[in-house]
């Protein structure tokens, strides 16, 4: 988790130093704006490619743990299947 707040923190400041670099210099206000807004949506692009990233990462762990899980209950059903054709045999 700390991973993350770091990397928010580092895209922050990145965003930050780049809107003050594109305010400071010297370049008229449509040229300014125009820029601010391309940087914004680089940053937002790059924001959401990582997000889809993630959320593609925790959909196959998400798959990866349902999987297994419906392995152990089918395991799970056979024995039981299996201890009561036992227990029926034993008590015939």
């Amino acid at each position: 988790m700390n991973t993350g707040k770091a990397a928010l923190g580092i895209l922050a400041g990145l965003a930050t130093g780049a809107i003050l670099g594109i305010l400071l210099a010297p370049d008229s206000g449509k040229n300014t704006r125009k820029k601010i807004a391309n940087k914004g949506q680089d940053y937002a692009d790059d924001v959401k490619e990582k997000f889809d990233s993630l959320l593609d990462k925790m959909k196959g762990k998400y798959q990866s743990i349902k999987n297994e899980a419906e392995n152990i209950e089918a395991q799970a059903n056979g024995k039981y299947a299996a201890a009561k054709a036992d227990f029926k045999n034993t008590m015939s």
